[in-house]
């Protein structure tokens, strides 16, 4: 394989600062991120941004199959020219925030779309595709800063759900995602509600191209069979509560609640109190069970303010 420099020298191509694309070019950290996907050949993988696929190959050799997904068309190119003579590669043109994760995207195909000529239109990621997807499958994904938490949350949300997703991120972020009761953030609880989160290793600023400022990390997350807020029955509520509750992390969740739920303090209060939980914490003190029980709590019809 050529060197990264080379290849885009080939294609004509500059990493696009708009679409956040820094490349790793670091043959250590690559493997790392492959390591931690653990893939044997039963696996299908889909891999959000696969640039100029760098990663792409390795989990192409690793893999039962990989579907890469890339929003630049020229990249797209550079993909099927270089990588389209892998049987088991399918490479599609799109958006992943607008593409549902659906049995068809994640289906074999009936014939090999890295055969065709790239378009400057992203194609449809459900052309040529039955209706036999595998039983379950992984991601892997080099997620820019701007669209970390909407891509994170879109995969987790997907139906069918992935297994495992192991992402590369800004090192704050995948701080973050990783945080326990006391450091808690929206984007914590929103990853936690759904899978266990990892750390698995850093990787400096240099291992990329072109440099970012900042250093990043690559997180696994594993997705709960059993979640642990498994009593909410009403996830888009669960959220609903929750961002209420960080409104203003610096408030007590009382406050916090009242405001951002427009229900009156002592009704929320009383709430609090039947989750175990106490009115003067702040959001970032709270669990993932505790906002479950919390939800539950305040679905309930019963709950009035004290007479």
């Amino acid at each position: 394989m050529a060197p990264l420099s080379e290849l885009l020298h080939k294609y004509n191509l500059r990493p696009r600062k708009g679409l956040g694309q820094n490349f790793l070019t670091d043959p250590h950290h690559l493997a790392q991120i492959v390591a931690a996907a653990e893939l044997s050949a039963a696996d299908t993988v889909l891999e959000v941004g696969p640039g100029p696929g760098t990663l792409t190959r390795l989990l192409a050799e690793q893999a039962g199959r990989v579907i890469a997904v890339e929003l630049d068309p020229a990249m797209v190119h550079l993909l099927q020219s270089e990588y389209g003579h892998y049987p088991n590669l399918t490479i599609l043109h799109a958006d992943i925030l607008t593409t549902p994760i659906t049995p068809q995207l994640l289906a074999p195909p009936t014939s090999h779309p890295t055969d065709q000529p790239a378009s400057h239109q992203p194609t449809s990621p459900l052309a040529n595709r039955p209706t036999n997807p595998p039983a379950t499958y992984k991601v892997v994904a080099n997620l820019p800063y701007y669209i970390t938490s909407a891509v994170v949350r879109h995969l987790l949300e997907s139906d069918p759900q992935p297994e495992r997703l192991v992402i590369t991120v800004q090192k704050e972020v995948a701080q973050r995602i990783v945080a326990e009761p006391g450091d808690m953030s929206l984007l914590a609880v929103s990853v936690q509600f759904y899978g266990r989160p990892k750390l698995v290793h850093s990787i400096p600023a240099g291992a990329f191209y072109p440099s970012p400022k900042v250093d990043s990390a690559v997180v696994r997350i594993d997705t709960y069979a059993q979640p642990p807020a498994a009593s909410v029955t009403d996830i888009e509520f669960f959220f609903q509560v929750v961002k209420a509750g960080f409104s203003q992390k610096r408030k007590q969740l009382k406050n916090t609640l009242a405001a951002g739920l427009r229900r009156p303090t002592e009704a929320v209060i009383q709430a609090l109190e039947q989750a175990g939980i106490d009115p003067a914490r702040r959001a970032q003190t709270l669990s993932v069970e505790e906002w479950g029980k919390l939800t539950e709590v305040l679905q309930k019809p019963l709950i009035r303010p004290h007479s």
